[in-house]
């Protein structure tokens, strides 16, 4: 399980270090991709697959079934650990999650984001402005 917010940085040959307490339950190789509100998830192989196989499932003649799984398949790639714990990330997913060198890296139960620091302090900032409402709609839910 993965929980738990961590401050990084990208080094100077794009690498970037998966925080210690992460990197066992990863293992060696792991899924990166694009991931919702411009940050990218990062998935261990095994809940990777479960994934996978529920978006395969999805109806291929409703647009949203097409383009979210596109949006999820087409731009995963495996990634490996180094020695330290790094990983590389490409530069698509870099662009479009607009990382640059401070990054803030959340545990999310059975996922990993990584998000630009500035945007991950914006978005968080509104989330526990909203924490209230949202505990009500979810309460609803029966969350």
């Amino acid at each position: 399980m993965f929980i738990g917010e961590y401050h990084y940085t990208i080094d100077s040959k794009k690498r970037l270090a998966i925080p210690v307490k992460f990197r066992l339950e990863l293992g060696k190789k792991a899924f990166i991709t694009r991931g919702l509100e411009q940050s990218l998830f990062l998935y261990t192989q095994k809940d990777w697959k479960k994934l996978a196989a529920k978006l395969s499932r999805l109806p291929f003649s409703k647009s949203d079934a097409r383009g979210f799984s596109r949006l999820m398949l087409a731009g995963a790639m495996e990634v490996e650990l180094d020695k330290a714990g790094r990983i590389l990330i490409p530069d698509y997913l870099k662009d479009y999650a607009s990382l640059q060198k401070s990054i803030t890296i959340v545990g999310v139960f059975d996922r990993v984001e990584i998000w630009n620091e500035e945007k991950w302090s914006k978005y968080k900032g509104q989330m526990e402005k909203e924490v209230g409402d949202m505990a009500e709609r979810l309460g609803e839910l029966g969350v």
